[in-house]
């Protein structure tokens, strides 16, 4: 073992003592951000060499996740902006996130699955992937469950929620005046993508960016913020670490 990787230990090992009876997050978000400058800076001339890095990054996340004992992880991998970019980009893009989510569900893995975000604007068939991987690690237990974000914005997801509330009213037969009278915060919360979920404790954005871009717009009204300056792929055991650090190190108001 070299020093640099004897240093990195025992400082991974400090903080994970340092972590031993502190508040955990059951819920972390991740913007996992940076793939493509990760991949410039690197030398590499296919800027998508950066999303296939980072989705291996993925999976050591989860794993990470699962031994901290967080609950449930959301990954937003592609937003509603970015399906606007040249398809010479996208569909390797799409593919990388296929392959990523078929893998997660294969056999042997522990995560549960959810596919959130506007399907319906993908491709067909990698929407019809997307929706198999989750159906196939359906009923899991051992493991974090995992929101990946596909198609997501926050916006068009208050939006879809609305809507279903709406629909949902209709088919009941109700009035618009006495739906008015009895929507309240709880009732839309119930057609989110994330329903049935906790709220995320813990936000990380990674690639120095900060600013949210429309992430988990309605359930982070409370969440704890960590931004790091690490570019996805390059995202370590240890600045998972540091997020958690921070997060303990908070006293969380809930806004009182």
């Amino acid at each position: 073992m070299g020093l640099r990787s004897l240093v990195y230990s025992v400082y991974e090992r400090r903080l994970i003592a340092l972590l031993n009876g502190r508040p955990r997050p059951r819920h972390v978000g991740v913007m996992c951000d940076g793939n493509r400058r990760w991949a410039r800076e690197m030398g590499f001339v296919d800027p998508n060499d950066g999303h296939r890095v980072g989705a291996q990054r993925i999976k050591q996340l989860l794993r990470w996740c699962d031994q901290a004992g967080v609950a449930h992880v959301t990954l937003w991998l592609l937003s509603t902006d970015n399906l606007a970019r040249p398809a010479a980009e996208l569909d390797p893009l799409l593919q990388i996130i296929e392959d990523l989510a078929t893998e997660l569900a294969e056999p042997g893995n522990p995560w549960r699955l959810r596919m959130v975000g506007a399907l319906d604007l993908l491709p067909a068939h990698h929407g019809a992937a997307l929706k198999a991987a989750e159906e196939r690690s359906a009923g899991r237990t051992g493991g974090a469950q995992v929101n990946i974000a596909v198609g997501y914005g926050g916006r068009r997801e208050i939006a879809d929620a609305v809507r279903s509330l709406l629909q949902e009213h209709a088919r009941g037969g109700g009035t618009i005046e006495e739906l008015a009278e009895i929507l309240d915060v709880d009732r839309i919360a119930e057609h989110l993508y994330t329903r049935g979920q906790p709220d995320p404790d813990l936000v990380i954005r990674t690639s120095g960016e900060q600013r949210l871009s429309g992430f988990l717009l309605w359930q982070s009204a409370h969440s704890e913020f960590y931004f790091c300056d690490v570019n996805w792929p390059g995202f370590r055991h240890i600045d998972f670490l540091r997020a958690l650090r921070s997060y303990a190190n908070r006293q969380r108001r809930f806004g009182t």
